[in-house]
């Protein structure tokens, strides 16, 4: 897929250099049901992710973009195609090493926090450092998102933005090499979505993950990288961003 340039005058942040593929994705279909019924999520979807990019991917409900992060992740399976994790095949993956990859290199953000009300933010992002394979400390992790002050709150005591911030620190907790977020800002105001995506940001820097963020906000878009416009379960345009800007200075 062809990709074009924006510019975006304001930024701060350079564009970083090319870097090794974390993931490729080759004839990427997926189809649910079958015969005339059948609803055709992802039509033969081509892709390459690259280690420590920022990527949005846009497109309007119903276009197969939670669809195709649910590949990446390991959460679904593809009809025909494969994506490959830094060489490996995902499809050739056993049920059991899929969820070795979700487990071990996928941090997973969505729209909704999932947080447990009974445990404290803390002890929420210590779920994840007890089954990760090398995980940072829990106070590590808050610290990343800026919540070092708030490690012994519950969530009913946390506003949105920072209980998604829990969230944020509970993916990172696994040291994950790639982190998947559906709709990360969709339940926040501007204010706690910037704050939201300045943690995001971050811990791109800090940790060199792969960040793949879906939205429908195209002007989270001037943030990454790359965006992608995806429609009717294909990639339309890809858009290269020269700089990108910083989380502070988006408005929707």
């Amino acid at each position: 897929m062809p990709e074009s340039g924006a510019s975006h005058t304001g930024g701060e942040h350079e564009v970083p250099s090319p870097a090794p593929a974390a993931l490729s994705v080759r004839g990427l279909e997926r189809v649910f049901g079958a015969g005339p019924g059948a609803v055709h999520a992802l039509r033969g979807v081509d892709l390459e992710l690259m280690q420590g990019e920022i990527v949005v991917l846009l497109g309007p409900s119903g276009s197969g973009k939670s669809t195709l992060l649910n590949i990446l992740g390991g959460l679904d399976r593809p009809t025909a195609g494969d994506v490959w994790f830094e060489g490996d095949s995902l499809a050739a993956k056993s049920d059991r090493a899929l969820t070795a990859y979700r487990r071990d290199a996928v941090g997973f953000i969505f729209q909704f926090y999932n947080l447990i009300p009974s445990l404290t933010a803390e002890e929420n992002v210590q779920l994840a450092t007890d089954i990760a394979r090398d995980p940072m400390p829990p106070a590590e992790a808050l610290a990343l998102v800026g919540l070092s002050a708030r490690a012994t709150h519950f969530p009913s005591e946390l506003s949105g933005g920072e209980q998604q911030r829990v969230a944020i620190a509970r993916a990172l907790a696994k040291r994950p090499r790639v982190l998947l977020c559906d709709e990360p800002t969709g339940a926040l105001d501007l204010r706690t979505g910037i704050t939201t995506l300045e943690a995001l940001v971050a811990a791109n820097r800090s940790t060199g993950t792969l960040l793949m963020m879906v939205t429908h906000n195209a002007d989270i878009a001037r943030v990454a990288d790359r965006v992608i416009h995806f429609a009717d379960g294909a990639i339309r345009e890809v858009i290269r961003n020269e700089r990108r800007v910083s989380p502070a200075e988006l408005h929707w």
